[in-house]
């Protein structure tokens, strides 16, 4: 019988058998793609549990097709059945041109205070790269995805409130700007709720996964108050709710300060001997260049908005490019999660049945782990991995590999479903 996921009150996900999914079947691209991921999805689940569970898909409208039939991009439907049914995927979507919603991935993930935007990043075997050594790149990233500049504020130059806030920012508050009609106007919003949140997320999978370390990645030397306060407030939930499991460079520091750079190293090392957890933070140009010298030495990494959205595409290029990176956005109080595409709808390529479904795909992992579905999720990865390993794949990769074999997209999803098994 099928039923809605729920979370109980310690904060656990509760899933029935056969739970209601919401899905959005995307723009451009996003029939083709879905129709091939949904049909791994289900085999995955059927040869995992031999009948016992299953999903009950239920379209919900967004996009294209939702102000086609209704007249609105987001109707309010769609939000209420998020709402009622926690986790849901979609499919790539349309940016509204002109007024109104200015993102619809932003007002899904603020409608439903999605403040993780948790994107993983690995290679599989056979993938096209342009790094040397991809399967070195082995990282999650928590993108914080409520505040930063994605909040919205900002005010066309020449605009009556651009005017206003820079009169403001210049008689009241006293900053040295040459201001122009040809300033536009942005807020930066970073909070410490926001940020500690967003912080503590990653250091609890961090936990969970077993895994080494935590990177706090921003540019607070030159944004202080609001980057470098990410920071600080990253190392205080650390220090004052994860004591037990971590150490923070900050302690580091002040060890160094009262008793030397070898007692601090020393003390370092106990700490990762004793399997703490090592919070460690990092300026982010410098981030992006260690992403390609030592991507070993990050595998949790919490980050602000923007920082978080260059991260992520750069991460997704070393191991074959945004065709082959899942993302989900959640909110781990509440536990609504939307599972999602991270590419775009690539409207060219409509209904021709070409593209790589892997996203998709890899996003609908994500949603099976999430849901505590383990064995479908790791028989899917399997899958996925030995077809891109005998070089059977959709023409994104073929333009790069030599001997492969050229599949369309439901012909990629076909070849996965063979290799579905359990373990």
């Amino acid at each position: 019988m099928s039923g809605k996921i729920t979370v109980d009150s310690k904060g656990k996900l509760q899933v029935p058998d056969a739970p209601i999914i919401p899905f959005i079947i995307g723009d451009g691209i996003g029939p083709d793609i879905w129709k091939a991921s949904v049909r791994v999805f289900d085999e995955a689940v059927k040869a995992c549990y031999n009948g016992k569970r299953s999903i009950v898909w239920r379209e919900v409208l967004a996009g294209e097709k939702a102000f086609e039939l209704t007249g609105s991009w987001l109707p309010e439907e769609t939000l209420a059945t998020f709402k009622t049914y926690l986790v849901g995927i979609k499919g790539p979507l349309t940016t509204p041109i002109g007024g109104g919603i200015r993102s619809l991935n932003v007002a899904l993930r603020k409608e439903l205070d999605l403040y993780v935007c948790l994107r993983p990043t690995v290679w599989y075997e056979g993938v096209p790269s342009p790094v040397k050594h991809p399967e070195y790149v082995d990282m999650v990233v928590f993108r914080e995805n409520t505040e930063d500049i994605y909040a919205g504020i900002e005010f066309a130059a020449g605009s009556d409130e651009a005017h206003r806030l820079q009169g403001f920012l210049s008689d009241e508050l006293g900053v040295a700007y040459d201001f122009s009609d040809t300033t536009g106007v942005g807020i930066k919003l970073v909070s410490e709720e926001g940020s500690k949140r967003l912080v503590r997320a990653a250091i609890e999978y961090a936990m969970s996964h077993n895994l080494p370390s935590v990177a706090l990645v921003h540019k607070g030397n030159i944004m202080k108050y609001t980057e470098g306060a990410f920071k600080q407030w990253g190392f205080e939930v650390a220090e004052n709710e994860f004591a037990a499991h971590t150490y923070t460079w900050g302690q580091w520091e002040r060890t160094k300060a009262e008793k030397g750079q070898d007692a601090a190293n020393e003390e370092q090392k106990e700490a990762q001997h004793a399997g703490k957890i090592i919070i460690k933070d990092i300026i982010a140009d410098n981030f992006l260049q260690q992403i390609l010298l030592a991507p070993r030495d990050f595998s949790v990494v919490a980050t602000l908005n923007l920082n978080g959205d260059y991260i992520s595409d750069a991460l997704a290029a070393m191991v074959g490019g945004i065709g082959i990176a899942p993302g989900a956005n959640i909110n781990y109080k509440t536990g609504y999660a939307i599972f999602e595409a991270t590419h775009g709808t690539a409207p060219r390529f409509a209904n021709t049945d070409t593209m790589n479904p892997s996203s998709v795909i890899l996003s609908g992992v994500m949603m099976l782990e999430y849901m505590g579905w383990n064995e479908a999720a790791d028989a899917i990865k399997n899958a996925l991995g030995e077809t891109i390993k005998e070089k059977k794949v959709t023409v994104d990769f073929f333009n790069l590999m030599e001997r492969a074999t050229l599949l369309k997209t439901s012909e990629f999803a076909d070849e996965i479903i063979k290799k579905l098994s359990v373990d």
